[in-house]
């Protein structure tokens, strides 16, 4: 009795000695934390000594296979159960894993938009720690990289950020470097969405009158008002684009802030029809670029197509120069600062240029126009989006509309 107690003894003095050495049903285990779980494995051995030193040594070299990223858990614990479980995880730091990222996506946007995305997961990538292993991220850690994101911006552009970034995690889940479930973790900020905020008609000719210093400003104003394109479509109109006798232009690109010109918003061209202020105002920028010659352009449809174009600008930058070398084209940044003088000589509230296309679409519900008509004008995919984003301007004429259809029902109910 007295030898076992020594040996026993003994034993439990040689497992003191080493952390994470435990005896589970007889037999030794090792115990050690591994992408934040605690993980147990028998080793199948008699307690003794030996086997308590050869645990202790085995245990050491997998916490330095773990610290430098080079732990295989099926090559040591082939028969775990864990085995699959913990194996379906590769471990690659965060920064290493958006260098082989980024390239891969680039392939399906263009340039501009891989810039975008590009800054959004650089700030995403610090905020979390570029040299985290993505195979240990949890749902915890995107959580806190919201916090971050919200704590100094925009919810736009917090939201903006955790989309990008919601993709890369996608990436790495389908590839096995993370645990499933991220991507899902990057939750958008709810957002209180900026109401329209349209000129009024004296506003408008405020802007015409006091605000504009040649008649290509004040025509491009009309234009813009009584068309609703967008900013970039506006600005790369082309003389060949306009139809007076039809009383037309057609939206086939838009041109981005670095001077790319690419397909419309929709990836689609459309028709829009011209109410008799837009066919005056053409008819003055189509004049005052009588004399300028037709440029090549390429307009890409997306990163790896592109069709050559010959078109002249009808809103042109070289129209007031009067510097020999300008370019030929507005870009949606330079006409920001053309409109902002003129609203300053003119007087009236700042408003971004993407009001005009508000103010479009608020004059003409007012009107009573046709949502289909309207949606389609403006390049909406269907009139969901008017519901939605100019819904106070239709409740606005509500009890007209009532009264109008009532009385159309009531002649249909005395015939």
């Amino acid at each position: 009795m007295g030898r076992e107690r020594t040996a026993a003894s003994s034993l439990e003095a040689e497992l003191a000695k080493h952390k994470g050495i435990e005896i589970h049903g007889g037999n030794i285990r090792v115990v050690f934390m591994w992408r934040r779980v605690r993980c147990r494995e028998s080793l199948g051995l008699p307690v003794t000594k030996a086997n308590i030193k050869h645990a202790a040594l085995l245990r050491a070299a997998i916490i330095h296979e773990i610290k430098t990223g080079h732990f295989d858990y099926g090559r040591h614990f082939p028969n775990s159960k864990h085995s699959t479980t913990y194996t379906n995880v590769k471990d690659e730091r965060v920064a290493a894993l958006m260098d082989r990222y980024k390239p891969l996506k680039a392939v399906d946007i263009t340039p501009m938009t891989e810039e975008k995305y590009g800054y959004a997961l650089d700030i995403c990538t610090e905020l979390l720690g570029p040299d985290r292993l993505a195979g240990i991220l949890i749902p915890e850690d995107i959580q806190l990289l919201r916090t971050q994101l919200i704590a100094t911006r925009a919810p736009s552009t917090a939201n903006h950020y955790l989309a990008t970034f919601a993709g890369f995690l996608e990436w790495c889940e389908n590839n096995s470097y993370c645990r499933k479930g991220l991507s899902a973790a990057c939750i958008r900020f709810a957002m209180v969405g900026r109401e329209p905020d349209p000129l009024t008609k004296s506003e408008f000719d405020q802007l015409l009158t006091e605000g504009c210093l040649h008649p290509q400003d004040s025509a491009a104003i009309t234009l813009a008002v009584y068309t609703g394109l967008r900013p970039g479509e506006m600005c790369a109109l082309a003389v060949e684009d306009i139809d007076l006798i039809a009383g037309q232009l057609y939206i086939t690109r838009a041109i981005t802030a670095d001077g790319t010109f690419k397909v419309p918003k929709t990836g689609k061209p459309r028709t829009v029809l011209l109410m008799p202020p837009a066919v005056e105002a053409c008819k003055i920028l189509m004049e005052l670029v009588a004399d300028h010659e037709p440029q090549t352009i390429n307009v890409y449809m997306n990163r790896h197509e592109s069709r050559m174009v010959k078109a002249t600008p009808l809103l042109s930058p070289a129209t007031q120069a009067r510097k020999k070398v300008i370019s030929q084209w507005f870009i949606p940044t330079s006409w920001n600062t053309k409109w902002a003088a003129i609203q300053r000589r003119s007087g009236i509230r700042p408003r971004r240029p993407y009001q005009t296309r508000h103010t479009y679409a608020c004059w003409c519900l007012t009107a009573r126009g046709n949502l289909a008509f309207i949606a389609k004008q403006m390049g909406h995919i269907d009139f969901t989006m008017l519901v939605q984003v100019y819904a106070k301007w239709m409740e606005d004429e509500s009890s007209m509309e009532l009264s109008r259809i009532w009385s159309m029902l009531d002649q249909g109910r005395t015939k």
